[in-house]
């Protein structure tokens, strides 16, 4: 199968109608297709064929989804590349993946040119933008001069659709190998399992019935149809270059929803596109639901449409799960997921039972497992901690051109995910800790998320992060940096004092930090290796 397909669906099954809107303009499904032919004829003037990798270095926008398309459609491996990348970084990816075209934008050509050097398989960049410079190729007249007929190219299941290179916390990044059969699955698995669960439509109406004796009669009947509400508009705010950017795009295409795209994250951009657009799937970090809450001028958008609020890449705290219900009347459903086992792997389920707080629920994915192994490689009873695994349909191919890496973490079919968590008595799951990031402190165990968990719950704490610092006498030490809602409202010691009264004694962080602002990753995600840095 080819990925591309779902894109072709939509169009054969809903018709034309408004797909995505991005600055002030609405494109439509067929526009967008039409404008993925073309791209994908363009590719193929200039010698791309199947198998051969296309880095797309875009922040949001309608363009960054027709090159994501036209990759998939003549059969090429997509690479999406963070554009805020140095160019020792980006000439790095450019090399491993072997990238023969880049399609990016002219305000980051620069850096474009300087990690070009050392990736000679770079052939051809392609820029969005008004001026093209001689070592570069428009987007636009390309795509104009092009055929808007396209023949799909035929992928196997197996085939390599989409290579994500991860953030690199352990040293150089890696890119995981995603297959069109794993995209696949995982999206009508969220579909199947999510979605008709929450969201199936119920049709009433009266129907006629033969009756032997009075010949027909009418009854009436409930019908539940196969089917999801198509009144689902998704607000995306997290960068599409993310791998979740190309599932939450894949999703609204197989359901016939709409999506409204923002550039990059703001917080009044996004309350006031809620507003605007009645806004019913809302997806982000624990940063931005932050952020929200604790916005100057929250009162003055009418946020009540949402009906799904999702929140993934790093934990959320419950202090801040919390206040988000009390003040918008709607929880927020904690999910899992990493590139490795194509993004979304589990969660607690929207619509017809409350979530618990504090776990990232259940499987989700049509056919995938997951367990918690100890290291032994041995499945744990409920409650005790261990390593969470996954074997599936949604687990990754492998990292490219790296054999060693890949043996290492998928062994006996499980990927291993380097992340500690447990289960409860019901089968849901909780994430207390990535391996690296458990402090040990005196030979007892340390989560930081337990601890960030505390400082939340202070009224002047806007943000925290927690790492383990070394130290002479217990191995290492509990260090926290804050963000205070208003600078001065708190102070180091009074924050100590705090979790004095909320932590046992070795839990308890030694030092804080104050800060202006916690290190992110592109998604929002608090970055420890950064505040290890500067600890």
């Amino acid at each position: 199968m080819n990925l591309a397909r779902l894109m072709e669906d939509n169009v054969a099954r809903f018709g034309e109608y408004d797909f995505v809107h991005f600055d002030g303009q609405w494109h439509t499904n067929v526009e967008m297709n039409r404008t993925v032919n073309w791209l994908g004829n363009a590719l193929k003037s200039l010698g791309i064929k199947k198998g051969d990798r296309i880095g797309v270095q875009l922040l949001n926008c309608p363009q960054l989804i027709q090159s994501f398309f036209a990759a998939f459609k003549i059969g090429a491996t997509l690479v999406p590349v963070n554009p805020s990348l140095r160019a020792d970084e980006l000439a790095y990816i450019y090399q491993d993946a072997g990238i023969k075209a880049l399609i990016s934008s002219s305000d980051g050509m620069d850096r474009i040119r300087e990690a070009r050097r050392e990736a000679p398989e770079l052939e051809n960049v392609i820029l969005l933008g008004d001026e093209t410079p001689d070592d570069a190729i428009s987007y636009d007249k390309i795509v104009k001069q092009a055929s808007d007929e396209l023949v799909m190219e035929d992928t196997d299941n197996d085939d390599v659709a989409v290579i994500l290179y991860t953030a690199g916390t352990t040293g150089r990044p890696k890119g995981v190998m995603l297959t069109h059969y794993n995209w696949y699955t995982h999206v009508s698995g969220y579909y199947e399992l999510v979605l008709l669960d929450t969201r199936g439509v119920i049709v009433k109406g009266t129907i006629r019935e033969p009756d032997a004796r009075q010949g027909k009669r009418r009854t009436k009947k409930q019908v539940e149809v196969f089917g999801v509400n198509r009144d689902r508009v998704s607000l995306i705010t997290l960068p599409l270059f993310h791998g979740y950017g190309v599932f939450a795009v894949n999703l609204e295409f197989l359901t016939g929803g709409k999506l409204v795209l923002l550039r990059r994250w703001d917080t009044q951009e996004a309350m006031k596109s809620i507003e605007q657009f009645k806004v019913t799937e809302f997806r982000g970090v624990p940063t931005m639901y932050i952020q929200m809450l604790n916005y100057a001028d929250a009162g003055k958008y009418d946020l009540s449409s949402l009906q799904t609020c999702i929140c993934g890449s790093a934990p959320m705290p419950l202090e801040v799960a919390r206040r988000w219900k009390e003040r918008y009347g709607i929880d927020i459903w904690e999910g899992y997921g990493l590139s490795e086992a194509t993004t979304v792997n589990c969660g607690n389920v929207a619509g017809k039972r409350p979530p618990k707080y504090g776990s990232i629920g259940k499987c989700y994915q049509k056919c995938n497992t997951i367990k918690i192994f100890d290291h032994n490689d041995k499945e744990l009873p409920p409650g005790e901690l261990g390593e969470i695994v996954i074997k599936g349909p949604g687990v990754m191919k492998g990292y490219w051109n790296k054999p060693e890496e890949t043996a290492a973490v998928l062994r006996n079919g499980w990927l291993h995910t380097g992340d500690i968590g447990y289960t409860d008595e019901d089968g849901y799951i909780y994430l207390t800790e990535r391996k690296k990031d458990l402090i040990i402190r005196g030979g007892e165990n340390v989560y930081p998320k337990e601890v960030e968990d505390v400082l939340h719950r202070h009224p002047q704490v806007l943000e925290a992060g927690v790492i383990g610092v070394p130290d002479p006498v217990y191995g290492e030490e509990v260090k926290a940096f804050v963000v205070l809602k208003t600078s001065g409202a708190a102070c180091e010691a009074e924050l100590i004092e705090f979790c004095k009264q909320h932590l046992p004694a070795f839990k308890r962080p030694k030092s804080i930090r104050l800060m202006d602002a916690l290190p992110k990753s592109a998604v929002g995600k608090i970055l420890r290796r950064e505040l290890r840095k500067i600890a």
